[in-house]
């Protein structure tokens, strides 16, 4: 007989394991599950649905809406997220996902939300959505749940093992400084100009990482910036994420300033840096293979790793 609840103090055990076999190729240990969920400002016991089989785990359906903004006073009010779920390989099929991820759904409902997203909650998601290759299943399981695919991210890696600084965007970099352009490390009086920057220009969660990142020890020297004159006009970063060195990102130069190779000599930068710390490779979750940064990626020698859908369902009132 399967049984129902939500998540009580103690569960974090039994969900680990499961995540662990059930998704073998993405694992957790108990500290990342921690400070992805525990310890996230956004995290209700009430949103994570498991189910029960006498006392063994078997299912597990997470649901998140924001209770912290992101900035301002934005609640997102609209929106929920899952950013994960799995059930036991060996229970799959008999209706234990469906009615998980019903009593999510309806968790989001009354707490108003109308729109649900698989899985791109910032500013912890485990992957960007569902890898249809990896987990065939997963994605069978949220279409027939009634998610649509929205929009499909790619996650990259580049070897840096005999990478060389190209003689040509050192040119380039030397070309752009003659033009009133400047290319540093970030200090500590750049650093509010930075985060809003990233808020303004690009995306919230891009300034919560790079404050974030900081607070957890990121040192400066792993964040370049581009200036035209006094005003920032690009950044790059890594090891903001998870404090993990490997981790490209976020990248981003300023609409009006692009076509002008300021990414292009950022990435360079960074992908040097990265090399001199003794980094074996650099990579990152989520870009969009046909934008103007995927395009760059690639000629940069990054190559396609893993390809994901963000899914999107609208929630009956």
């Amino acid at each position: 007989m399967i049984s129902y609840r939500c998540y009580q103090s103690g569960d974090e055990k039994e969900i680990i394991r499961l995540w662990n076999d059930s998704l073998s190729l993405d694992p957790i240990n108990a500290e990342r599950f921690r400070n992805l969920v525990l310890l996230d400002a956004n995290f209700d016991p009430s949103g994570m649905q498991l189910a029960f089989k006498a006392d063994k785990l078997v299912g597990c359906v997470y649901a998140v809406r924001r209770l912290l903004p992101m900035i301002d006073t934005d609640l997102e009010p609209d929106n929920g997220w899952i950013p994960f779920f799995f059930v036991d390989s060996k229970e799959r099929r008999a209706g234990i996902g469906n009615r998980l991820m019903d009593k999510a759904l309806q968790f989001l409902k009354e707490k108003g939300r109308r729109t649900v997203f698989f899985s791109s909650y910032a500013p912890n998601y485990i992957l960007p959505g569902i890898d249809e290759r990896t987990y065939p299943e997963g994605m069978e399981f949220l279409q027939s749940a009634g998610f649509e695919k929205l929009y499909s991210p790619i996650a990259m890696d580049r070897n840096l093992i005999g990478y060389l600084y190209p003689e040509g965007v050192a040119s380039l970099k030397q070309q752009r400084e003659k033009e009133g352009y400047s290319f540093s490390y970030v200090a500590d009086k750049d650093i509010y100009e930075l985060i809003t920057f990233a808020n303004t220009q690009f995306n919230p969660d891009w300034g919560r990482a790079i404050r974030e990142g900081l607070l957890r020890g990121l040192p400066l020297h792993r964040i370049l910036i581009a200036r035209q004159a006094e005003n920032i006009v690009g950044f790059c970063l890594y090891g903001g994420y998870e404090g993990i060195p490997e981790r490209f990102g976020p990248f981003g130069v300023d609409p009006s300033q692009q076509g002008k190779g300021l990414g292009k000599i950022l990435l360079y930068e960074a992908l040097h840096n990265m090399r001199a710390e003794g980094l074996h490779g650099a990579w990152f979750l989520w870009t969009g293979e046909k934008t103007s940064a995927g395009y760059l990626y690639k000629k940069a020698g990054f190559e396609i790793t893993r390809q994901f859908h963000v899914m999107k369902k609208t929630v009956d009132k």
